[in-house]
């Protein structure tokens, strides 16, 4: 049997859009012979719906299509689609997250999702139904299951997950001899070495293929890798070993088609290389290529947002520092110099080094850069406050009025062209909240949110040593990356003066924020309690800032916004 994997950006309520996605994958399927043709989890509606499952109107429009979908795809073509369905049981939730089957116009087959995952990003449960019932479909002799994403993900180590039901299980005692993932996996860091160990497992397992098919694009925070690919067992025999079979492109569409009867399907060594293990050059857990691909996440993840939140221009401030110059590269690289536009903003605390490095790095980029001093606006503002400040030393007031001056100027830009803006601020600075309301944390979006201090440093160099290896020079300056990072919003102001050397900081954060570790556990591995304690603290302190920051590009296990919901009162513990 020919099986095509059709990989798809969906937009979320873009009905007919995903539908003409969804035809013309079809047809492409169509042309390669194929006999399935599958597509990703909810490739109808697209994911994560959320609360517009709520909206009567949007389950109907996706059903529509969905019949529409019937009449329109190629008749003698089995096609798996996802989409929201009608609860078939008459108790419990009134939707459920479907699979089906279309097969000359008729939907032959539906498979609920069993496992709705309620941890990190996802909330599934609050919408939708679990599955009662397990059904196999059978075409051209293959015995086929359904196992929508999360169902596949019961025997890992997930915090927050407990699942009593076992679909995977269900599905191999009926006998099935092909086994189909559809997905919405997002994008996390070696991610990839997860998702093919669990698949191989369950292939060696049940002595049958595993086919993986994941959404790409991104929708909001959340960036789908794609990454589909196939694995089955070695001809040596049940339980020998299982290989890759076909497999899909990083951040792209794409339509693979393998044929179940060619046990010796060639793959791309590059794609076999993406789960390979690495030298960690940087010292941040991240290979080399891990690095490129992250690089890669984050501008797809720039570029969609824009696309579906229908801008076509990004602007940014441009401080000579080294947040705002990955920032602006990944801006570039997402959707070209010409859209991009950047501003030097600097005040009497501004050094002449920082103006001509943001200078050096728009020559670079070949991105226009406008000077707006805000000096004329900051004395002005100083002088309408003078009498209510009642001659009170300069402090952080005065330091925090220059960042919220550069944010109403670079807003004033956005609604005057309809620019977007994009936020510079990293994972570290949000975590403390060294950042300004109203101030650097206006925009729309934050590409870097989701990356320590020190990962900013290391994707830097990266690009840099990318680029001198083919021949080319330095991107970002060399002296952006050598000096040590400063808001410059008073005489002399370093990092360091205010937060714990990044190296230091990141750490803790990783092991509070990633293992849930408190204060005794963390100073148990050898930091410094009184530090740990502090941090912890200021990280509680802020949760205020970041519960009005803009959404950030989701590429760790956790991220600030959808995947860590705090309260912003209550009572700090620091132990």
């Amino acid at each position: 049997m020919r099986v095509s994997i059709a990989q798809i950006n969906a937009t979320i309520g873009d009905f007919s859009g995903n539908r003409e996605r969804i035809l013309e994958f079809a047809r492409r399927a169509e042309g390669e012979r194929a006999d399935l043709v599958l597509f990703p989890e909810l490739a109808i509606s697209g994911y994560p719906p959320m609360d517009l499952l709520d909206q009567d109107f949007f389950v109907e429009m996706n059903i529509r299509t969905l019949r529409i979908l019937q009449r329109e795809l190629p008749p003698d073509l089995a096609v798996g689609v996802g989409y929201v369905g009608r609860n078939p049981d008459s108790v419990g939730k009134a939707l459920v997250n479907m699979y089906g089957i279309i097969l000359r116009g008729r939907l032959v087959f539906e498979q609920v999702k069993t496992l709705l995952p309620t941890y990190d990003v996802f909330d599934e449960a609050r919408n939708f139904e679990s599955a009662r019932k397990w059904s196999v479909f059978e075409l051209k002799g293959e015995r086929i299951g359904v196992a929508i994403c999360e169902d596949v993900w019961r025997e890992t180590e997930t915090p927050g997950t407990n699942y009593m039901k076992d679909p995977v299980r269900q599905l191999l005692d009926q006998g099935i001899s092909l086994l189909c993932v559809p997905s919405a996996s997002p994008y996390v860091a070696g991610k990839l070495k997860v998702r093919r160990a669990l698949a191989e497992r369950i292939s060696r397992r049940g002595n049958i293929p595993l086919i993986y098919i994941n959404a790409v694009g991104a929708n909001d925070s959340i960036i789908f890798d794609g990454r589909s690919f196939i694995v089955a067992p070695d001809p040596a025999g049940p339980g020998e070993g299982c290989s890759l079979r076909a497999s899909a492109r990083a951040f792209a569409e794409e339509l693979v088609t393998w044929d179940s009867g060619d046990p010796a399907a060639a793959v791309v060594a590059a794609e076999k290389a993406l789960v390979n293990a690495g030298e960690d050059p940087y010292n941040v857990g991240l290979t080399e290529m891990e690095l490129d691909i992250l690089e890669d996440a984050l501008v797809l993840g720039i570029r969609d947002y824009m696309k579906k939140c229908g801008f076509s221009r990004a602007h940014l401030g441009l401080s000579g520092g080294i947040d705002s110059a990955l920032v602006a590269y990944l801006a570039v690289k997402a959707v070209g110099k010409d859209r991009v536009v950047s501003f030097s903003m600097p005040s009497r605390f501004s050094s002449q080094g920082s103006r001509d490095d943001a200078a050096d790095l728009a020559d670079n980029l070949g991105i226009c850069l406008h000077l707006l001093p805000i000096e004329p606006v900051f004395t002005s503002f100083l002088a309408g406050l003078e009498e209510v400040f009642e001659n009170r030393p300069f402090d952080l007031a005065e330091e925090n009025l220059q960042a919220r001056i550069r944010g109403t100027l670079l807003m004033a830009y956005s609604n005057k062209f309809g620019s977007m803006l994009l936020t510079t601020g990293n994972k570290s600075e949000l975590a403390m909240g060294y950042c300004t309301l109203y101030g650097d944390m206006a925009g729309a979006l934050a590409p870097i949110g989701d990356l320590f201090k020190t990962e900013v440093f290391a994707l830097c160099r990266r690009i840099n040593a990318r680029a001198q290896a083919a021949g080319g020079t330095a991107i970002i300056p060399e002296a952006i990356i050598a000096k040590p990072p400063s808001a410059e919003l008073r005489p002399n102001q370093k990092d360091q003066d205010s937060l714990p050397p990044y190296e230091e900081l990141d750490a803790i954060l990783r092991l509070y924020l990633f293992d849930n570790l408190n204060g005794a556990e963390i100073a148990k591995q050898g930091w410094d309690g009184e530090l740990t304690a502090r941090i912890i603290k200021t990280v509680a302190r802020a949760e205020f800032k970041r519960r009005q920051a803009p959404p950030v590009l989701k590429v760790s296990p956790r991220a600030f916004g959808m995947g860590r919901r705090m309260p912003i009162a209550r009572l700090v513990y620091e132990t």
